[in-house]
């Protein structure tokens, strides 16, 4: 071999080559790490065009650049994408580098539908029923909230029947402000004219068929009802199978004990009636008797 001159030659070139790699190499790594390429430029922009009303460059930068690793040529652009999903109101992000250091970053912002749980848990929840964490005072800049609630994962299919009982209470010009679903999966809702609705269980499709029609007999019972008793109704029981219970503000009730009192008081009062009747034919009458005395003197 080594009296073999072409291939001493080959031998040589592919070291030389393998040298100039490694010099290259070398070369482009101690480039990529100078400081001109670390990321120092994020570019937001919204998915939608239009501007962003939540997301901002301090949300940004106090949630999410911390978090990045590595510079243009290094950084992991899907968990750059986590980073950026985890600042308050951003339900997805797109990133892609610029060069030579910075970042365009495309976001799409939640759209607040309520709050979930209750107001004082920081719980919102969007219109595709996924749940966040942001500042209720900004969501409530946008629209008035909704009170939604539910048992865990039961989050879509109580938006879902939101939906459902706007279309339901369409006909009386009243639309859900707050709907809940218990732990037993029985709904209740309270309407935009104050109503407050229990609508009973729901658990299978036959449930949901029969809850339907019960609905759509109350409102088409609610021009009836709302000329007999006006504005005053403020609750509505549809969990029976023929017919349904309200309750009127101003309106006042008694319990079985109370009623059974009141019916042994009125008993009473009746049984005395006569007797005092008799007794005013003969003695409290001071007038006519005077009359009568009268005509006798003359």
């Amino acid at each position: 071999m080594w009296h073999n001159a072409r291939l001493l030659n080959l031998i040589a070139s592919a070291l030389y080559a393998l040298v100039a790699l490694m010099a290259l190499g070398a070369g482009l790594l101690w480039l990529a790490q100078r400081p001109v390429f670390a990321i120092t430029h994020v570019e937001l922009t919204s998915m939608e065009g239009g501007p962003l009303r939540h997301v901002n460059a301090p949300s940004v930068r106090a949630n999410a650049l911390g978090k990045l690793s590595g510079n243009f040529f290094t950084l992991d652009l899907n968990a750059a994408r986590q980073a950026f999903e985890s600042v308050p109101w951003v339900r997805h992000a797109s990133v892609r580098r610029e060069w030579p250091n910075g970042l365009a970053v495309q976001v799409e912002e939640h759209e607040a539908l309520g709050t979930w749980g209750g107001a004082d848990t920081g719980r919102l929840i969007n219109t595709y029923g996924e749940v966040f964490v942001a500042n209720t005072a900004e969501a409530e800049e946008d629209a008035q909230l909704l009170a939604l609630d539910g048992p865990p994962d039961s989050e879509e299919d109580v938006v879902g029947k939101l939906e459902i009982m706007r279309e339901w209470f369409r006909p009386m010009k009243a639309e859900p402000l707050s709907v809940a679903l218990s732990g037993r999966y029985a709904w209740r809702a309270r309407l935009s004219n104050g109503l407050v609705v229990e609508f009973g269980r729901e658990q299978n499709e036959d449930d949901r068929a029969a809850m339907e029609a019960r609905v759509k007999r109350f409102v088409a019972s609610w021009p009836q009802l709302t000329e007999q008793w006006g504005k005053q109704i403020e609750y509505a029981d549809l969990r029976y199978p023929n017919g349904f219970a309200i309750r009127a503000a101003n309106v006042r009730f008694l319990t079985d004990a109370q009623a059974a009192a009141a019916a042994k008081a009125a008993a009473k009062a009746a049984a005395a009636a006569p007797q005092a009747a008799s007794a005013g034919t003969t003695n409290n009458n001071p007038t006519r008797l005077k009359s009568k005395n009268a005509e006798k003197s003359r």
